[in-house]
């Protein structure tokens, strides 16, 4: 990986990372995954992959797709181009 890219990987973890504070995580782990899909359609359009495992009281007594629009809501426009494909384990503290 050129230097350029690595950096541009730092700065979109970064930013998800920052908009992911709204909901106050008690344990936020988040790896990037794009480099298993280059050649993709949306690594080639610039849009990385990511996993995300989450953990916030804000999920109290949520459903699962709650949990995820909570999430997706967060991260707002990001969703749009930094971001292509998001695996999301959400828990709250008494969950994990």
């Amino acid at each position: 990986m050129n230097a350029p890219a690595a950096i541009a990987e730092n700065n979109v973890a970064a930013m998800i990372r920052d908009r992911l504070a709204v909901l106050a995580p008690e344990s936020l782990e988040l790896l990037d995954e794009s480099g298993q899909h280059v050649g993709h359609e949306g690594a080639r359009g610039g849009g990385g992959h990511y996993q995300l495992i989450i953990v916030s009281a804000a999920f109290s007594g949520q459903p699962l797709q709650a949990r995820h629009r909570m999430v997706y809501q967060a991260l707002g426009p990001l969703m749009q181009r930094e971001i292509h494909a998001l695996a999301i384990k959400a828990y709250t503290p008494q969950e994990i």
